[in-house]
């Protein structure tokens, strides 16, 4: 199995090399036969060639069993021409990672909510509100004079009836109820089209539920009544507040595993940005990528048929899950003693324990 790092921005070098620690530990339990490369992006890159995402590193993304990739700045990039390009945006778009998967899970001693909260945000993940991502040539976003700026908003029935597949067969292995996230009542076209997609989708799933939701009132009832969520799908903007919000309700943005999956590539991401005020600090909490690299196991072991991979993934998170259980167990921002390459060695224990 061969893991493609791409360290980013940040914190990224710091929680990836806590995160590659504990696949290091599930290798020598379950016989992975792990391999891993690390490559340079961000401003690293920028600085030795010029660009912040590298042609080789592209080439090599389709070529490896999945890619690990860290934080990134990119909001301190140059413009495109000058070699500042998001890596995110660009593996997304350029693979097809149609839906960027978050899961999240309330514990009990860590969350703000008085119900239990356990859903999976399906986000679309290659159009939308997204400028850097929604069209052929140039950008979504622009300026026809110093006082006016415009940004169109990119919504295609493929995309659409694409992200809403993804969801329900999630769904059909979960409590078998899709949420679909819209606001069909302003954006008559572009949401009422998304809608559609879904629609035609769930006639396809007799045994999941569908439920329409303004994302207004997906706000509040995240919550107010988190307990009513199974599966969420929708649009690119509103899926990257909405899983932002359910994580930090549920205890923080930190604990939040992210995987961008398309039919035949998946790249793991931590959900949370890259922290530059604490970076090279030890203090940075690893839990969302160490969370994101057992998702991305997960999906390795379903398209290869591989039990064991799935075996190492249900590890990783059982031991996270047993770390966090103990204050003791827990990073500094979660008032814990530990720091990013304390609490990775820790989980990479737990998981090799018999």
């Amino acid at each position: 199995m061969r893991i493609l790092a791409l360290p980013g921005d940040g914190i990224g070098p710091e929680i990836t090399a806590a995160t590659i620690e504990v696949l290091k530990a599930a290798d020598r339990r379950f016989a992975l036969g792990l391999e891993v490369e690390t490559a340079a992006i961000g401003l690293t890159a920028l600085a030795e060639q010029g660009t912040t995402l590298p042609s080789k590193v592209m080439e090599r993304v389709p070529q490896v069993d999945g890619t690990i990739l860290g934080p990134v700045s990119h909001y301190e990039y140059p413009a495109r021409e000058k070699g500042g390009i998001n890596p995110s945006g660009e593996l997304r778009t350029k693979f097809n990672l149609y839906a960027n998967v978050r899961p999240c899970r309330s514990r009990p001693d860590l969350t703000i909510l008085r119900k239990p909260m356990d859903l999976v945000i399906v986000r679309e993940n290659t159009e939308g509100f997204y400028s850097d991502r929604n069209m052929f040539a140039g950008t979504g976003e622009f300026m026809p004079d110093p006082d006016l700026a415009l940004s169109v908003r990119k919504i295609s029935a493929t995309a659409s009836r694409r992200v809403a597949q993804a969801a329900f067969r999630l769904a059909q292995g979960r409590r078998r109820k899709v949420t679909a996230v819209h606001k069909a009542n302003v954006l008559k076209l572009s949401d009422g089209l998304f809608l559609r997609e879904v629609r035609k989708v769930a006639a396809s799933f007799p045994d999941v539920e569908l439920e329409e939701l303004i994302v207004d009132a997906a706000a509040a009832l995240l919550i107010r009544q988190p307990d009513r969520f199974d599966v969420l799908v929708t649009t690119n903007m509103f899926g990257d507040i909405l899983s932002d919000e359910a994580s930090e309700l549920s205890g923080s943005l930190g604990l939040a595993g992210s995987i961008n999956q398309g039919d035949d590539i998946c790249v793991a991401q931590a959900q949370h940005g890259s922290a530059p005020d604490i970076a090279g600090l030890d203090k940075a909490n690893p839990t969302s990528l160490i969370l994101s690299a057992a998702m991305l196991l997960d999906w390795l072991a379903t398209r290869k048929g591989a039990p064991h991979l799935a075996e190492a993934a249900h590890a990783i998170e059982a031991a996270v899950e047993a770390s966090l259980d103990h204050p003791a167990g827990r990073t500094a921002d979660l008032s814990g003693p530990l720091g990013t390459t304390a609490f990775g060695r820790r989980i990479g224990e737990i998981v090799e324990r018999p």
